[in-house]
């Protein structure tokens, strides 16, 4: 399989709407028992102008991911986003690494993410911080063995359903 990762362009907003909706229904979806809150959600944050926005923010690198030049994942780097809990007050996020399910475990998570690393070190960032949901183990093994600690916590809510999440850290 031939793999490719690439920074995304005001182009590809579609491509990373359309990734996001379907990678968070296929990981998520089970979770959110009202499909009416799952959509407002999607609305809200995967929706094209919202992604389009977010593209033209110069604080933000979106690198997407092809696997035999189908479009299957995307990563989200915040490069400054500074976290009250965290100790380094300059941190940036790994915002999303979302892969659709049939390419889960291919190496192109890890492909992805070492993208995101790479810019993390062009812009001399010594935190990269992100927030991965409690139940998430899969998730949550992955970041331990990239070097990812448990930092602190996190509480998201968004139409009366609430998440926890475990904030993870790695220092470069």
């Amino acid at each position: 399989m031939k793999i490719i990762i690439r920074k995304a362009t005001l182009a590809d907003a579609q491509l990373i709407a359309l990734i996001a909706r379907i990678s968070f229904r296929e990981a998520f979806g089970h979770v959110w028992t009202d499909n009416k809150v799952l959509l407002d959600y999607f609305a809200s944050t995967f929706s094209v102008a919202k992604i389009t926005a977010s593209l033209q923010k110069e604080n933000n690198v979106f690198f997407l991911a092809f696997a035999d030049d189908l479009p299957v994942g995307y990563a989200k780097l915040k490069k400054h986003c500074p976290y009250e809990k965290l100790a380094d007050k300059r941190p940036a996020q790994l915002q999303k690494i979302y892969l659709l399910n049939d390419f889960i475990a291919q190496g192109i998570g890890e492909k992805l993410q070492n993208e995101v690393f790479e810019e993390v070190k062009r812009n001399a960032i010594e935190t990269l911080w992100l927030a991965v949901w409690r139940e998430n183990d899969k998730a949550i093994k992955f970041y331990e063995r990239h070097g990812f600690q448990k930092e602190t916590d996190y509480e998201y809510e968004f139409h009366g359903f609430r998440f926890e999440y475990d904030v993870m850290t790695k220092r470069f």
